[in-house]
C-alpha cells in the first residue's frame, strides 16, 4: 500500500465500515460535467451555486432552466464510464452485505441511469439513492441524516466518500467520516477523515481487512 495515498491514519480503519454513502458523478464515475458550460447555458454568474442560483428563480424561468438541465445531465448519465476501480469496489462491498447509499447533487433518475450506464444498478436499492429532490442538497448534512435514520447507525459508523468539497462539508455537518477521493494533493486540508487515490485503493483497504 502507497503511504502517500492517504493521510495518516489507519488503512484499514477506513474499511471498517458496513455502512457506505457515495456520491455519484467523479466519485463512481469519470467527470463529465462542464459547470461553466451550464451556468452559461442557464445564464447563472460564474462561480454561484447552480442549484441555489435556480431554487431563487420565478417558478416558469426555474421550471424551464431545470428541464434544460435534466436533458443536458440525461446525455451525460447515458454516457457515463466507471472511475478507476469503482465497480469492482462497490461489488464486493455488496457481496460482503454491507448497506450501501448514493447521496448526490443529481436527479434520483439520472442517478439511476449512470448506475445502469456503469452495470452497478443492482447495488442499490432506489430508496437508497438521494438525489436534489428527495432532500436539501449537498453541503446540506440532510442526505446523511437521512440515512443514519434509515439504517439506524450512529453517524461515526458510516463513511461517505466523494470527490468534491460538498461531499467533505456534508460529512462533517453530519458527524460522518468523509473519504476523498479522486483527488491529486490535499485541495481542502482538514476536511476528510482519509484520502485515497481512487477506489481501487479503497477496494485493496477492504480485501487486506477481510484477511485481518
Amino acid at each position: 500500500m502507497s503511504a502517500a495515498a492517504l493521510q495518516a491514519g489507519s488503512l484499514l480503519a477506513v474499511a471498517d465500515s458496513r455502512h457506505w454513502v457515495f456520491d455519484m458523478d467523479g466519485t463512481l464515475t469519470e467527470p463529465v460535467h462542464d459547470f461553466d458550460l451550464i451556468r452559461r447555458e442557464l445564464d447563472i454568474p460564474p462561480e454561484a451555486d447552480i442549484l441555489h442560483h435556480l431554487a431563487g428563480l420565478p417558478a416558469q424561468r426555474a421550471a424551464e432552466s431545470h428541464a434544460w438541465l435534466m436533458q443536458h445531465e440525461r446525455a451525460l448519465a447515458e454516457a457515463s464510464t466507471p472511475a478507476p476501480g469503482a465497480v469492482a469496489l462497490v461489488r464486493a462491498l455488496h457481496a460482503g452485505g454491507c448497506h450501501l447509499g448514493i447521496l448526490t447533487r443529481n436527479a434520483r433518475e439520472l442517478a439511476q441511469v449512470t448506475l445502469s450506464a456503469i452495470g452497478l444498478d443492482d447495488c442499490f436499492a432506489a430508496e437508497e439513492i438521494i438525489g436534489r429532490w428527495e432532500v436539501e442538497p449537498k453541503p446540506s448534512p440532510a442526505g446523511l441524516q437521512f440515512f443514519v435514520e434509515r439504517w439506524q447507525v450512529t453517524p461515526a459508523a458510516m463513511r461517505m466518500v466523494g470527490d468534491h468539497y460538498y461531499d467533505l462539508a456534508t460529512a462533517r455537518a453530519a458527524g460522518v467520516p468523509g473519504v476523498l477521493i479522486n483527488q491529486h494533493g490535499d485541495p481542502w486540508p482538514d476536511m476528510a477523515q482519509w484520502r485515497a487515490r481512487d477506489c481501487a485503493q479503497l477496494l485493496e483497504c477492504w480485501q487486506n481487512k477481510a484477511t485481518v
